[in-house]
C-alpha cells in the first residue's frame, strides 16, 4: 500500500505540540512498518528549517518537496481545489495529515486526519484576527467532514468533535500523543551542562517555572498574580523567583505589560525560546512548574516535567485532567489564589512534595508502557 503523509508543519522547525506529535508518530510509524511504502509531501519554497536526516534510515520512505510558494498553493489548493496532494505525490490509497491545513485531494482517496483540539471554536478570542481568518478559510469543520478517519488526541478533543462539528463517534479514534520520555528521564546530566544552563539562560536559585508559549491561552497573567500572592504571604519566599520560558506568541505585550506592572517584576524573569537539548536539565533545575492553560487538546510540559523529577501543578479543565490524571495538582486557572496555594501547599509539605514526584514519575511509566503496546499503522487504516 502507498501512503502519503503532510508533513509541511516540519518545515519550519518549530518545535510546538503539532511538530512533536507528528515527528514522535512517524518515527514509531516507521519503526514498525518496513512493508509499505511512504511518500513524505512536504512544500517548502525555502530551505527546510527542520533536521529530516533521520528519514534516510528508512528505506520505504521517500520525502518529496515540490518548492511551490506556500501563500500560492495554499490558495489554490482553497479556491480551485487543486492541486490534489494524492496526485502530486504520484497516487496514494491513503493519505494522513498529522494536523489541519490546506488539503485538496481526490475523491477515491482515503483520508485520516489527527485534530490536536478544537480550541479556536471554544476560545476565539484567544486567537489574533490573521489566526481567525486562516481558520476560516481552512474549514477545519468542511475538512474533519471529508476525513475517513479522525484521530484526536484525547477523548477532550473527541467529545468536542462530535459536540462542535456533529461527526460520529464511529469515525473518530483516540490517539495520544507519544513523549520521548527518555529525554526529560536521562539521571546523567553533567554538572558543566548545568552551569551552563544556568549562566546562558540567568537561572535564579529557587525558582518556579512555566514553560510554554507566550500568549493568552497560556493563562500566564494568572501566574504572575499567583506569584505575586505567594510573595506576600511571608519572608520564606523572598529568593524565589518566578521563571518564564518559551518562544512569543501572538499578543503577548499583554503579558509583558503585566509583568511590568508587578510589584514583584525584579522577580520574574523571561529566558526566550528554551532549546530541546535543554528543556530536561531547565525542569530538574525547578521547584514547582506551573501550566495554568485555559485549554489543551493535550499538553506536553506537565507530562515533561513529571518526566524530568518535579511536581506539576496545572489546570482542571479541558484534557489536561485526562492527561496527568492523579499525578499533578490541579487548579482552577482563573482563580490565582489557588494557584498560589497550590505553590505554597507543595513547597512547604516536603511530603506531599515527595509524593507528587513520586506520583509523576509513575505516571510517566505508564503512558510510556501504553506506547511501546501500540500498532500505530492500525491508527491510520480506515
Amino acid at each position: 500500500m502507498k501512503i502519503g503523509i503532510d508533513i509541511r508543519c516540519l518545515a519550519e522547525g518549530n518545535r510546538t505540540g503539532v511538530e512533536e506529535y507528528t515527528i514522535s508518530f512517524l518515527k514509531r510509524l516507521f519503526e514498525q512498518d518496513s512493508k509499505n511504502e511512504y511518500l513524505l509531501f512536504i512544500n517548502s519554497f525555502k530551505k527546510v528549517k527542520e533536521d529530516l536526516s533521520w528519514l534516510e534510515e528508512y528505506p520505504n520512505v521517500e520525502m518529496r518537496n515540490f518548492g511551490f510558494p506556500n501563500k500560492l498553493l495554499n490558495f489554490a489548493m482553497w479556491f480551485l481545489r487543486w492541486p490534489k496532494i494524492d496526485l502530486l505525490l504520484g497516487g496514494v490509497d491513503l493519505f494522513f495529515a498529522p494536523n489541519i491545513s490546506f488539503i485538496a485531494l481526490s475523491d477515491k482517496c482515503k483520508f485520516t486526519l489527527t485534530v490536536h483540539d478544537l480550541s479556536f471554536e471554544r476560545f476565539p478570542e484567544h486567537f489574533s484576527a490573521k489566526r481567525r481568518l486562516w481558520h476560516y478559510v481552512v474549514n477545519p469543520r468542511l475538512l474533519c467532514k471529508r476525513a475517513d478517519k479522525i484521530l484526536a488526541v484525547s477523548n477532550s478533543t473527541k467529545d468536542d468533535l462530535t459536540m462542535l462539528y456533529r461527526i460520529s463517534e464511529s469515525k473518530i479514534e483516540v490517539a495520544y500523543p507519544r513523549l520521548e520520555t527518555k529525554n526529560f528521564t536521562e539521571p546523567n546530566i553533567s554538572g558543566d551542562k548545568t552551569m551552563r544552563m544556568i549562566r546562558d539562560y540567568s537561572l535564579p536559585d529557587e525558582f518556579v517555572l512555566y514553560l510554554g508559549t507566550i500568549e493568552p491561552r497560556k493563562n500566564i497573567i494568572s501566574l504572575v498574580k499567583a506569584f505575586e500572592h505567594l510573595k506576600k504571604s511571608g519572608k520564606v519566599y523572598k529568593n524565589l523567583k518566578l521563571v518564564i520560558a518559551g518562544r512569543v506568541g501572538w499578543s503577548y505585550e499583554r503579558i509583558i505589560k503585566a509583568v511590568e506592572s508587578s510589584p514583584n517584576k525584579k522577580d520574574i524573569l523571561f529566558t526566550g525560546f528554551v532549546h530541546d537539548s535543554d528543556k530536561a536539565i531547565l525542569y530538574k533545575l525547578a521547584k514547582v512548574f506551573v501550566y495554568p492553560s485555559f485549554f489543551e487538546g493535550f499538553g506536553f510540559p506537565p507530562v515533561e516535567a513529571m518526566a524530568s523529577g518535579v511536581p506539576v501543578i496545572t489546570s482542571n479543565c479541558s484534557s489536561i485532567p485526562e492527561v496527568v490524571q492523579d499525578a499533578a495538582v490541579l487548579i482552577d486557572p482563573y482563580r490565582p489564589a489557588e494557584i498560589s496555594l497550590a505553590i505554597k501547599l507543595l513547597l512547604e509539605d516536603k511530603i506531599l512534595y515527595n509524593d507528587f514526584i513520586k506520583k509523576g514519575r509513575m505516571h510517566v511509566e505508564k503512558i510510556e508502557k501504553r506506547y511501546l503496546e501500540e500498532n500505530i499503522l492500525s491508527y491510520l487504516k480506515i
